[in-house]
């Protein structure tokens, strides 16, 4: 499982001319789910995210959490973060798990999310075409992956 994290002042999510999700201060994180995840991958990486100590502190250092802050979330799906550009032009898809692996992993890394955060996480539309707005604070940006974890 990979991810960007982007620390956000605001950031929304619109299908179809229709605003789906919208926050305030918060992550706007992306996800891209390959057939090897499990449900450790997500009880480790939601973990990490929620307790990811990137927001300012009184001094102006990073030094709280999400949870400190009680910032919100959006979660959108993203294969094309498993995109391997190895060979030629176009990139290839083939390690990004396809929807009947993908979705439930996606809904349960979003439920377990919001059980750490104990409070509801906004989402984009698995496979939709989706306009992702945001204002990246700082701009902080953290790339996660959960192959990385050992």
């Amino acid at each position: 499982m990979r991810t960007v994290i982007q620390r956000v002042t605001k950031a929304s999510v619109t299908v179809n001319g229709e605003k789906i999700s919208a926050i305030d201060s918060g992550f706007l994180i992306l996800v891209g789910i390959e057939n090897a995840d499990a449900q450790d991958d997500i009880d480790w990486l939601t973990n990490k995210i929620a307790n990811l100590r990137i927001f300012n502190d009184e001094d102006g250092i990073m030094n709280k959490s999400l949870v400190d802050v009680n910032g919100d979330v959006i979660v959108v799906s993203q294969f094309t973060l498993h995109a391997s550009t190895k060979k030629g032009n176009r990139p290839s898809y083939i390690k990004a798990a396809r929807p009947d692996v993908a979705i439930p992993l996606f809904e349960a890394f979003v439920a377990t999310l919001e059980s750490k955060l104990g409070k509801k996480v906004g989402t984009g539309e698995f496979g939709a075409d989706m306009k992702v707005e945001l204002l990246n604070d700082g701009p902080v940006t953290i790339m996660i992956d959960t192959k990385d974890k050992e």
